[in-house]
């Protein structure tokens, strides 16, 4: 017996007893975790294929370890350029017992907790940003009022620095001007 399940976004043939790697779950090793999206389960002749998944089949799996795979390397390079890059990545990857698939459903086993799909870092970091949103928006805007003058104390209006600065400079002007030559015999 055998079944075709979706875990993590990729699919994978499972049978019982059988040890498989996925990408990274969350849960602690010796968890127990179900799998509801089967697509496909063959038991001898017999096989049933869902409309995308079969309603009532459950794949059940013990978590065996959390562990990393194998460093892989990507080299870029353009020749005669200079250019080259050397990247390394290492996938987190989670092994898993399968210790059985269910057709209809185990009534024995019920209550497995199921392992919800990841979900897409666009969503996992726009969920706090839509909620503070959601918090901002809720609270009233205010505008403080200005503190009354106290009796007595009266403000005077400033005069604007520009026109100080406009009348500054047209003294200096005039003030630098030579005076006007007086009319009178030129030396010769």
């Amino acid at each position: 017996m055998y079944a075709i399940v979706s875990i993590a976004g990729q699919q994978f043939k499972v049978e019982k007893g059988k040890k498989v790697f996925v990408h990274k779950l969350p849960g602690k090793v010796g968890d127990e975790v179900s799998f509801d999206k089967v697509l496909l389960i063959s038991n001898d002749e017999k096989v049933n294929v869902g409309a995308p998944y079969l309603s009532d089949a459950v794949v059940f799996a013990q978590i065996v370890s959390q562990l990393r795979g194998d460093k892989v390397l990507v080299f870029k390079k353009k020749r005669r350029k200079g250019y080259q890059k050397l990247n390394g990545h290492r996938q987190y990857f989670t092994e898993i017992l399968i210790e059985d698939i269910a057709e209809a459903g185990a009534p024995g086993k019920t209550d497995k907790k199921k392992v919800a799909e990841p979900t897409a870092p666009a969503e996992v970091a726009a969920a706090p940003v839509k909620a503070a949103k959601a918090e901002k928006a809720a609270i009233p805007k205010t505008v403080p009022k200005k503190a009354a003058p106290m009796a007595g104390s009266e403000e005077k209006p400033k005069k604007a620095p520009a026109k100080k600065a406009a009348e500054t400079t047209a003294k200096k002007t005039a003030a630098k001007k030579p005076a006007a030559k007086s009319e009178g015999k030129s030396k010769k």
